[in-house]
Order: C-alpha cells, then structure tokens, then sequence
C-alpha cells in the first residue's frame, strides 16, 4: 500500500466517483491523538504490503477545504485523525481517534 496524498477537491471528487474501495485517512499534525494514530496506522501500512486498496491522506490544516469536501462528500462529520473506508461513493465504514486501524478498517470489506 502506497500513501496518496489528496490536495485537491477534485481528488476527492474522483475517488467518490471510483467503483473500487479506497482507504482516506484524515490527520492533523497539531494533535497527539492524531499523530500516534499515523505512527500505528504507518506500521499496519507497512506490515499490509499485499493489500492492494488506495490509501489516501489528508492533511486537516493545511487542505482544509479538500477535508470537508470529504465530510461532505462522503455523508460523515468532520473529525480527526479519522479513517474511512468508501466505495462507489458511499462510506461503507469509518472510525476516530483512538478508534482509527487499518486492521478494522479492512474487516468492514467483507
């Protein structure tokens, strides 16, 4: 797994669009909640390197209007850190805080 960064609303625009699962990781380099969720979500990453699903990350600061376009766009409140799991431009599962893992982000596939 690779991580995609999204730094622009239509980005967010083509993975509503997109038939295929896609992994959005929101994240706010200000918040401890959120920057020990990316070194346990990193170390998931790394450890799932057969996994082939997209996973995108948004920096809530610095691409703040492409993070509501996800909240909006995607029918959930805006939160960070937070994870959601969408396909055929439905979330199909998402978590925050100290909820956000990979591991349970890729049992809501099936």
């Amino acid at each position: 797994m690779n991580w995609i960064t999204i730094r622009s609303e239509e980005e967010v625009d083509r993975i509503y669009k997109s038939a295929d699962y896609a992994i959005i990781y929101k994240h706010s380099p200000r918040c401890m909640t959120s920057l020990m969720a990316y070194r346990q979500l990193k170390s998931e990453v790394n450890a799932a390197s057969d996994v082939e699903i997209p996973i995108y990350i948004v920096d809530v600061i610095q691409n703040r209007k492409e993070s509501m376009a996800i909240a909006s766009t995607f029918g959930v409140e805006h939160e960070s850190p937070q994870i959601l799991v969408v396909k055929n431009g439905q979330c199909v599962y998402d978590a925050s805080h100290e909820d956000v893992s990979l591991r349970e982000s890729l049992a809501s596939l099936n």
